[in-house]
């Protein structure tokens, strides 16, 4: 009886500290060493608020880049945020794929299948990445340019400007954030 009532005692000290102190911890660690003191980065264009930069957005219309497709929810539905759980070899996701890709290809007319990258047609794991790599964003810089009537230097140039290196040139990888560089592209086009 006397090692049962130590048991109960060490598992409501652990429940106590992993459901109090830890999340703590964490958040004062968020304080400290996160970005934006661990909160979300709210992004505004001409004052109105339009979205957070850590959940990607749907972008579809050709003046704007594209991020990533998502199979959360109807797309970007962060209350259903998860992969599609299909495997490479899967039909249906095959399928999926080569839809994207076709689609992909109709508006990027000047690019061949082989050049179309891979991340602009398969989901990631969230289903909300707000990021793509620069590759993914100068591969549509024509079509964006084009479809603002804009000169393509100018576009690549906020492109260049949008890349984010790693973090101490160590951690994390070289990304572009897709809604930045949108609201980055809609103040250079002055709208």
């Amino acid at each position: 009886m006397k090692t049962l009532w130590k048991s109960v005692r060490i598992t409501v000290a652990f429940c106590i500290f992993f459901s109090v102190f830890y999340i703590l911890v964490l958040w004062i660690f968020a304080q400290f060493a996160g970005p934006n003191k661990g909160n979300a980065e709210v992004l505004t264009l001409n004052g109105k608020a339009v979205g957070a930069a850590n959940v990607g957005q749907m972008f579809t219309e050709d003046i704007y880049f594209w991020g990533r497709p998502s199979c959360a929810g109807d797309g970007y539905d962060a209350s259903s945020s998860a992969g599609s759980n299909k495997g490479p070899a899967n039909e249906e996701y095959l399928a999926e794929v080569e839809a994207r890709i076709d689609t992909f290809l109709l508006h990027h007319p000047y690019l061949q299948r082989k050049e179309v990258p891979a991340e602009m047609v398969t989901a990631s794991a969230s289903g909300l990445d707000p990021d793509i790599t620069p590759a993914s964003a100068y591969v549509q810089v024509k079509r964006v340019a084009e479809a603002r009537g804009m000169d393509e230097a100018t576009v690549r140039d906020i492109v260049d400007k949008a890349v984010e290196k790693p973090l101490l040139g160590l951690f994390g990888t070289v990304k572009v954030n897709v809604l930045k560089l949108n609201i980055a592209l809609e103040k250079a086009n002055g709208k």
